[in-house]
């Protein structure tokens, strides 16, 4: 950097100096050709002021300074080389007065440029005083520009809380302005902001994050960002920092992510899935084993079942899968809700799983020295090997838990956003998030978690489910019939369905339609849900449905038949009926592909007889506007004719 400030300032020192030199020797207009040496003077040594500082000159304003300075230079050595003219051609040479009245201001503009310059690229500790002496000249064509350069250069050079309030000041103009975010970054702000996230206090720490967040609006923004090294910046935040300012980082990651999603596995690789889904954990569930660490008289929770379930058979294996940690809001009593079935049914089924795990740490309890009131927090956990021994993410557990409640609701949240946003579309993402048990945590917290908390849950279920939709292995791993977590998750789709009147109601719709696949055919409590949302809804809501039920009853569903039975046996058919004849558009040809699907897999049923489905598939047939796609007019003539021959039979009594 240094060399390169040196290099840009060498030529116009070199101007300065001809200028000087040559205004000794003019034959005209002496005394104005005095007054721009004196200011070419006063511009030359601080130009070579800047030289001597070049370490700690902000690089950019640097060259756009010296650059015009360089130009006015090269005006005034015009004009002095004119004043030495003699003879003839000095007789035939005007040089009018307003050119040296503008000469002259240049360089003034020059010195005020140069003297900002010099101002606020010096250290804090080496200025006279706190005032950076306003923007400079140039700033007349680009102010915004100029304040710009001015924050970013005391957040290179400035105390601690000047260096906050620098950052404050960006966050406003990237806020206001989309220009304006773009050019912090040309200016080169990313790194300073990153380096205050990473070693400034509480407020600063905030602001640079928040600034971080609203500059990656743009792929090309984030991967500037991101090449910064924004993902290194942010594990450590979020393993360490205070937790207002984690609540902030978990923002600005769903930020970056939602606005360029291939810096998905940028933020994986510095194992920030792993800190958000403990920061998610937290107070959630009484035990999560990559997450917590042990703490005294705690009570079962529902993922010490889960685990138990999963693990009677490799207990001494996996012995940092028992960890524990007590939960501070134990007060609340969930004995009513749909997650203690859960948790009952599968403590009944693995008594003899916990016990020996029970056993298993009382005897590791007997052969460890007694220890002291310094090390309490250690107590219950196993402790073949110290490693094992891994704390939550962010602060120690003894000081979150002080934390207010309305902190721990904005990390859950920000958390929940950011694993939304991190996991669309990438199965590796989706993958480490339910081999880490996160279902669970998003099951709870659909039920008990504030509204937006709630919501984050249901939108992150929903891009996990699209994955899996299209991953068997995803789908086989993370949402098997028999896995508790899966039942859990399950049951807060179908309570949030049944009730439907939430906000939470079409992530809700979607995420069960993106598990079609993996319901058994015993599972008749889906469906009607479903097929009850189909009657006097908004248009927007009854297209939701209708996609989630078509994903049962297509035939690439293995179980299509039983599940087109269940539509019928749930009044579906009446309902599919009226939206082809009297729905809006949108619902229109959805709702006609649906029942075609089902008048092709359960032709013989009764029911379609009676509602005249035959007659609807003929009618619709005739439609231009709903057989545009040639999938539709294959799926109406197949189904036209399976009804056709049923039908037909039942008309002779063979129902």
């Amino acid at each position: 950097m240094a060399d390169i400030v040196k290099q840009i300032l060498a030529k116009p020192i070199q101007l300065a100096d001809q200028v000087t030199k040559a205004a000794d020797d003019v034959n005209s207009n002496r005394s104005e050709c005095l007054e721009v040496k004196a200011k070419t003077e006063k511009l030359a040594g601080l130009l070579r002021q800047a030289a001597r500082a070049s370490n700690d000159l902000y690089e950019r304003p640097t060259r756009r300074i010296i650059d015009d300075t360089e130009q006015v230079l090269d005006k005034a050595l015009g004009l002095i080389f004119k004043c030495r003219a003699n003879g003839l051609r000095r007789v035939f040479t005007i040089i009018p007065q307003a050119a040296f009245r503008k000469i002259s201001q240049q360089l003034e503009n020059s010195i005020g440029d140069i003297s900002w310059l010099l101002r606020v690229s010096t250290p804090a500790d080496d200025r006279d005083d706190d005032y950076l002496g306003g923007l400079p000249p140039i700033a007349a064509n680009e102010p915004i520009l100029c304040l710009i350069w001015e924050q970013i250069a005391v957040l290179c050079t400035g105390a601690i809380e000047e260096r906050a309030d620098a950052a404050a000041s960006l966050v406003s103009l990237a806020r206001d302005n989309d220009r304006y975010g773009k050019l912090i970054i040309e200016e080169g702000g990313v790194v300073p902001l990153l380096k205050l996230a990473k070693e400034g206090r509480l407020e600063g720490q905030e602001s640079a994050a928040r600034a971080i967040g609203l500059l990656g609006r743009d792929p090309e923004s984030v991967e500037h960002i991101v090449n910064a090294g924004v993902c290194q910046v942010f594990a450590k935040i979020l393993k360490e920092s205070h937790m207002k300012v984690q609540v902030v980082v978990a923002w600005a990651v769903s930020e970056l992510a939602a606005n360029h999603p291939k810096c998905q596995d940028h933020f994986a690789q510095n194992n920030t899935i792993r800190l958000l889904v403990g920061h998610l954990a937290f107070e959630t569930i009484q035990e999560h084993s990559k997450y917590a660490i042990a703490h005294k008289h705690q009570s079962m929770s529902i993922h010490t079942v889960v685990m138990a379930n999963s693990s009677t058979d490799n207990t001494n294996k996996h012995d940092d899968d028992k960890v524990q940690i007590a939960r501070p809001t134990s007060h609340e009593s969930s004995s009513s809700s749909q997650m203690h079935n859960v948790v009952e049914n599968t403590m009944k089924s693995q008594s003899k799983g916990n016990q020996q795990q029970s056993q298993t740490k009382t005897n590791q309890q007997q052969n460890q020295t007694k220890p002291n009131h310094h090390q309490h927090h250690h107590d219950n956990v196993n402790n073949h090997n110290p490693r094992h021994h891994v704390s939550l993410a962010g602060n120690s557990i003894r000081g979150r838990e002080y934390e207010d409640p309305t902190t721990k609701a904005q990390m859950k949240a920000m958390a929940a956003r950011a694993l939304w946003l991190l996991c669309a579309g990438n199965v590796t993402i989706c993958k480490s998030i339910t081999e880490s048990r996160a279902l669970l945590c998003f099951a709870v917290l659909l039920e008990k978690g504030p509204d937006e908390v709630q919501y984050n849950s249901a939108m992150a279920l929903m891009e996990i489910t699209a994955v899996a939709e299209k991953s068997a292995e995803l789908r086989r791993s993370a949402f098997k019939p028999t896995s508790p977590a899966c039942k859990a998750v399950v049951d807060q789709f179908v309570r949030i369905i049944e009730e439907a009147n939430s906000d939470l109601l079409v992530p809700c719709i979607r995420a069960v339609g993106n598990l079609a696949r993996t319901f058994r055919a015993t599972e008749t409590r889906i469906i009607a849900p479903l097929v009850r949302l189909l009657e006097d809804r908004e248009a927007d809501l009854t297209l939701e449905a209708v996609l989630a039920l078509t994903k049962f009853a297509e035939t690439d569903n293995y179980l299509h038949v039983n599940h087109s039975k269940a539509i019928i046996d749930g009044g579906g058919a009446r309902h599919l009926i009226q939206l082809v004849y009297f729905g809006e558009q949108i619902v229109q040809t959805p709702s006609l592909i649906l029942l075609g699907y089902i008048a092709l897999h359960v032709p013989d049923n009764e029911a379609l007889a009676q509602a005249d489905v035959l007659i609807v598939i003929e009618w619709a047939s005739k439609q231009e506007h709903l057989k545009q796609d040639p999938l539709i007019e294959t799926l109406l003539m197949d189904a036209k004719n399976r009804l056709e021959l049923y039908q037909s039979r039942g008309s002779r009594g063979f129902y």
